[in-house]
């Protein structure tokens, strides 16, 4: 096939039939809330989300996991201890702590610049299948909250929907 030649794309309207009746729909929110002493750091939520999921009844769904906070992150990995030291050294190669003088941000008298940056690599939130009314994780998979400029308390909203 030459780079040039382009295929044409036979497209059959499809009829879906809905699988979901949205009169079974459910929807639960918490918000957890999270103070962590020091300036950054990771806490392992998956059985505080895990407990969320059984309450909520949800059985097929999805569940959203979302840091309420421009200096913290949600993400998924494994929970082991040399990985999460990785993390803090990797994170402050790519976003230094200081020289706090060395971000824009930092000039409106805040000194946490870097850890905007941190939250942006990590990300703000995740979202899990719920299949049979369990998280449906790959292997080692576990939720984890990620601060960056800790000592004060911040929110994470669980939102969970599904039948």
């Amino acid at each position: 096939m030459a780079p040039t030649e382009l295929y044409a794309l036979n497209i059959l309207p499809v009829r879906l039939e809905p699988t979901i009746n949205f009169s079974d729909m459910k929807s639960f929110t918490e918000h957890l809330w999270f103070e962590v002493p020091d300036r950054r750091g990771f806490i392992n939520i998956t059985p505080k989300i895990e407990g969320l999921v059984e309450r909520s009844g949800v059985m097929e769904g999805l569940c959203l996991v979302n840091a309420m906070h421009i200096t913290a992150s949600v993400f998924i990995n494994d929970d082991e201890r040399g990985l999460h030291h990785d993390y803090e050294l990797w994170l402050e190669k790519l976003a230094p702590h200081a020289p706090t003088t060395a971000y824009r941000h930092n000039r409106t008298g805040e000194d946490n610049a870097d850890a905007h940056l941190k939250r942006q690599i990590m990300g703000r939130e995740v979202v899990v299948a719920i299949s049979k009314g369990k998280l449906d994780f790959g292997p080692w998979e576990q939720i984890f909250y990620g601060e960056f400029d800790g000592r004060r308390r911040k929110r994470v909203l669980v939102k969970i929907i599904g039948e």
